[in-house]
């Protein structure tokens, strides 16, 4: 990664749950050249919207284009920057590792002091899935180092601002 790119943002979108909507947030990232970590989309409590967490990097200037850019969009309702002070984040892993009789045993205490879960079983190998933020994630994968990690699949970051708000105000 280049020094231009150093900084890194987390931004919580809310937009209408509407066909097309991650594509064109998607859209506007690759037009304008933006670099984007993670993209994570789901409907929220209530069917009419759908919030993205975008993780992004840029410098400063990059960075407020990004959030200029995305605020004239029309199916976007809000945008938050969820810094790690006012903000939940995490990210899900599913990592599959090869696992022969002796080694099963180490694999389940790494998996156990990150309060992991082994969620498949084959003869040869063990799927663990993890919650957590980016470091704990990074962690458990450098502990699993010694073994064979025969797949790996990451969701991305997804998050919300602490406290009590919700898209209440949204809703008609």
């Amino acid at each position: 990664m280049s020094n231009d790119y150093k900084e890194k943002m987390v931004l919580s979108i809310l937009v209408d749950n509407t066909s097309g909507v991650l594509g064109r947030v998607a859209s506007l990232f690759s037009r304008r050249g933006y670099s984007i970590s993670s993209i994570t989309a789901g409907e929220t409590e209530s069917p009419e919207f759908s919030r993205m967490t975008v993780v992004a990097f840029g410098d400063n200037q990059i960075l407020e284009q990004i959030v200029k850019q995305l605020s004239k969009l029309e199916d976007v309702r809000e945008i938050k920057i969820l810094g790690p002070e006012d903000s939940v984040c995490r990210e899900l892993a599913l990592v599959k590792v090869m696992a022969t009789e002796t080694e099963r045993q180490a694999i389940i205490a790494v998996a156990d002091i990150f309060r992991a879960k082994i969620v498949d079983v084959a003869l040869d190998s063990l799927m663990i899935e993890l919650t957590g933020n980016q470091a704990k994630i990074e962690a458990f994968i450098k502990l699993l180092n010694g073994f064979t990690i025969k797949e790996m699949v990451r969701t991305g970051i997804t998050g919300l601002p602490r406290g009590s708000g919700d898209i209440a105000e949204y809703i008609d």
